[in-house]
């Protein structure tokens, strides 16, 4: 898609490729907001996952005898319920923003937007690489304490507890999500490119992109502050 864009530029306007250099300032801060979008959509998927497993274990903490073997099918279905709505609304938030974003930064500039993408397809590979590393390596840590060396209940295997928590969201959401975030992101920024160079008006296009940047902004706000876990204790 990057490719595509170039191509769309260098009809329209010539002389792109020469432009599109590391010394340009437009790409620069391309790349910078890519990896910057790459690193706040891990943080907020895991954010959203993270909240509703904690809401789920408040709800059973409150709600379900944890002395009987066997839960009842309307309290099963309630834990389900909660973790299920806070991942649909973290993958709410995190839609709109990569929707907004990719059309705020393309009536921007073109040069700016394919930095963007590249930044978004380069970060995003290594950092899916590194959160399913490093999610199955917490997740695989707690299971040969409990499993190996049978220290279940004591520091050792509290300590490893984090492959539940953290491990989890690593290598079950926020990585496996990447690739989907890439191809959207690059699949609708050639649409939304070729959109915005057939303007006429640079006024409207400029007005255009900053209503879209500040309605993403909004949203990765919502990301993070509206998902937080809160004050709230485990009884």
């Amino acid at each position: 898609m990057v490719f595509g864009i170039i191509m769309l530029l260098e009809n329209l306007y010539g002389n792109v490729i020469a432009q599109l250099s590391l010394v340009n300032p437009k790409i620069i801060l391309g790349l910078l907001m890519g990896g910057a979008v790459i690193y706040w959509f891990t943080g907020a998927a895991t954010q959203a996952v993270t909240t509703g497993a904690y809401r789920a274990v408040v709800f059973i903490k409150k709600n379900i005898n944890l002395k009987k073997k066997t839960a009842s099918i309307k309290d099963s279905k309630e834990v389900v319920k909660i973790c299920t709505q806070y991942a649909q609304k973290g993958m709410v938030n995190i839609f709109v923003v990569v929707f907004f974003l990719a059309l705020a930064l393309s009536f921007f500039d073109p040069y700016f937007f394919i930095g963007y993408l590249v930044a978004i397809a380069f970060f995003g590979l290594y950092q899916a690489i590194f959160m399913a590393n490093a999610g199955a390596a917490w997740d695989n840590a707690k299971k040969i304490v409990e499993v190996e060396l049978k220290e279940k209940g004591t520091p050792l295997h509290e300590a490893t507890v984090v492959g539940d928590t953290v491990g989890d969201p690593f290598k079950d959401t926020s990585s496996v999500s990447m690739n989907p975030v890439i191809k959207f992101t690059t699949l609708f920024g050639l649409l939304a490119t070729e959109i915005a160079v057939t303007m006429a008006s640079r006024g409207l296009k400029v007005g255009l992109g900053l209503v879209f940047f500040v309605v993403a902004l909004i949203f990765v706000y919502r990301s993070f502050y509206s998902m937080r876990i809160g004050e709230e204790k485990l009884n």
